[in-house]
């Protein structure tokens, strides 16, 4: 049965593991600086596919179209843009290629979040607004022990980079912070984590990995790992849990499920038994 503090939904418990690589996804389980991106791919997938899909009715595509991004949330960004163009060649369409939908779609959100870049680095917003609620105190706690943190995204690596450092998490990842790269298959969640896990002679066991995607949680368990499902709420910032998002992690398989950060200290000690004291918590 699920056990744990209210806060944290523990299915199967890391009885005698002892972690040496701790991977995060950034998007949506550190970072809600891209939050509501989804409302700016769906829309512009729609927009490429209504006039070709006359046989459905526009909430059906719209429907289709979540559903493709559901399930391919967590990968490079490409992969949706192939799903896209895929799907435009289903409908009778003549697709373009993939990296043009892409930078279509990477136009459109830059847009969406130029604000919140601007105002970050400027100042007028502090890094701990665009984070999840509880992560700072965490990342702290974590790289004050003998552990090798890893960032990873679907996002392109450059913008990860420059996102990474504005929100002032970059410095407990470096040199180990992964985006998507042009040979989009080596730069994938699963690729990055059997090459960490490879150059520093971690059997999977001694993996965590934090997430709030289908694909990271189902590849860090396909390598050994244990997988942290981070549910979050991420238009609230935190502090509830996302049901959908919980329902879908677990069938990826995920272990333990938060909504946030916040439960610093429960966490640890759960995770990392003697556990150390978070004087944020």
């Amino acid at each position: 049965m699920p056990s744990g503090p209210a806060e944290i939904e523990v299915i199967r418990p890391p009885e005698g593991r002892r972690f040496g690589f701790v991977l995060f996804d950034f998007d949506g389980t550190l970072s809600l600086l891209r939050e509501g991106w989804q409302g700016v791919m769906i829309p512009m997938m729609v927009e490429v596919l209504d006039p070709i899909a006359t046989d459905l009715a526009r909430d059906e595509l719209v429907r289709l179209m979540t559903g493709d991004v559901e399930e391919t949330t967590g990968m490079p960004t490409i992969y949706q843009m192939m799903r896209l163009a895929e799907r435009v060649a289903q409908f009778g369409g003549e697709p373009q290629p993939p990296k043009a939908y892409k930078a279509d779609y990477v136009r459109r959100l830059l847009a969406h979040i130029d604000g919140r870049r601007s105002a970050l680095a400027t100042g007028d917003v502090e890094p701990d607004a665009m984070l999840l609620a509880g992560v700072r105190p965490f990342l702290e706690v974590l790289a004050h022990r003998d552990l090798v943190l890893c960032l990873t995204s679907g996002t392109d690596e450059p913008y990860v980079l420059e996102e990474a450092r504005l929100l002032d998490v970059a410095r407990y990842f470096e040199p180990h912070i992964y985006g998507a790269r042009d040979d989009h298959e080596a730069s994938s969640k699963s690729a990055v984590m059997e090459r960490m896990l490879a150059e520093n002679r971690i059997p999977g066991d001694e993996l965590l990995v934090f997430g709030d995607g289908f694909v990271e949680i189902a590849n860090g368990k396909e390598v050994g790992g244990y997988a942290v499902a981070v549910a979050s709420d991420e238009a609230a910032g935190g502090g509830r849990m996302n049901a959908w998002k919980r329902d879908r992690l677990l069938r990826a398989g995920a272990d333990m499920v938060v909504a946030d950060f916040t439960c610093c200290e429960e966490l640890v000690e759960l995770l990392f038994r003697p556990s150390g004291k978070c004087s944020a918590c």
